[in-house]
């Protein structure tokens, strides 16, 4: 089965009120879509068992599972109070986080994580691991974010898209036309690029002179990248952005009035690295709403 088949949506828990938060945007978006929605805590047990594994494993593993099994019921209540039609359905898995969220992408819709948290999914968006699932995932992954981090979680304002400019945006475009569609609101296309290059590898930045001269073939390149979508949602009204300017700011300053920022997961030019460096820990540390990383050649189903 493919993401596109599924008909299921994964949220991350672990008991934290951002996985709260996780478990909220995640049923709305289940309910509003038709979907199923599956709740799963990771227990991260292989710690127990480090150099043959210490005396007590097998009784701490049953309290393990059985506060994941709290948390994951407490977590389907919640679900449950967004949709009270909604079929949801819990899973308690000894993987770590990495493992069993990309394990679960490959057959699902799409994977929901909260903002920093606690238990199963410690540090979740403070190391590599939200770097990892959502460099790797099969399906879409969103982290969910609110105002200034832990504020309430944007509900209303257009839908923001990252675009380099490169095929490795195609995706993401493509996702941010159907969610702006979905939700009925404005989707601003954002591209920034700057005026600093390099001769090639190794060699030293050189600035561009006169870089507005440059400007007019950016804003080329960004209806190239959208040509095509806007027949295919007409309905979605497009505000173009073409900004010099580091991408990690400037996605940063549209998060503050969006509700959605969708981008790839990595790419070139403007968004190098991005979920390798400091714009990608930009965006999952201060984006002031939720973030929907999109890898090039997944198809965005929902």
């Amino acid at each position: 089965m493919t993401p596109n088949d599924s008909a299921t949506v994964v949220v991350g828990v672990d008991g934290s009120e951002g996985a709260g938060e996780a478990v909220r945007w995640a049923a709305r978006l289940a309910s509003a879509r038709a979907l199923e929605l599956e709740v799963v805590h990771c227990l991260q047990v292989a710690a127990l068992y480090y150099g043959g594994g210490p005396a007590g494993s097998d009784a701490l593993f049953g309290q393990l599972r059985l506060e994941g099994e709290r948390i994951t019921e407490r977590a389907r209540e919640l679900a449950l109070s967004i949709g009270p039609s909604l079929t949801v359905r819990t899973e308690v898995v000894a993987d770590a986080p990495p493992a069993g969220l990309l394990d679960r992408s490959k057959r699902v819709r799409m994977v929901v994580l909260g903002r920093t948290g606690t238990g199963g999914f410690a540090g979740m968006l403070v190391g590599g691991t939200a770097a990892t699932v959502a460099s790797h995932a099969g399906c879409p992954v969103a982290v969910i974010r609110g105002r200034h981090g832990d504020g309430p979680v944007p509900s209303e304002g257009p839908v923001v898209v990252g675009v380099d400019c490169t095929p490795n945006s195609e995706a993401a475009i493509a996702a941010a036309f159907e969610e702006a569609g979905f939700r009925g609101v404005p989707l601003v296309a954002l591209h920034a690029w700057n005026d600093v290059t390099y001769d090639g590898p190794g060699s030293t930045a050189r600035l561009i002179p006169q870089p507005e001269s440059l400007e007019p073939g950016e804003e080329r390149l960004l209806a190239q990248r959208l040509a095509g979508w806007q027949e295919k949602y007409p309905d979605v009204r497009v505000r173009r952005i073409v900004t010099r300017d580091r991408p990690r700011h400037a996605l940063l300053s549209e998060s503050d009035r969006a509700q959605l920022v969708v981008v790839g997961s990595r790419g070139r030019g403007g968004f190098r690295g991005m979920l390798l460096g400091s714009t990608s820990q930009a965006l999952l540390h201060h984006s002031s709403c939720p973030v929907l990383v999109v890898r090039r050649g997944s198809d965005h189903p929902l």
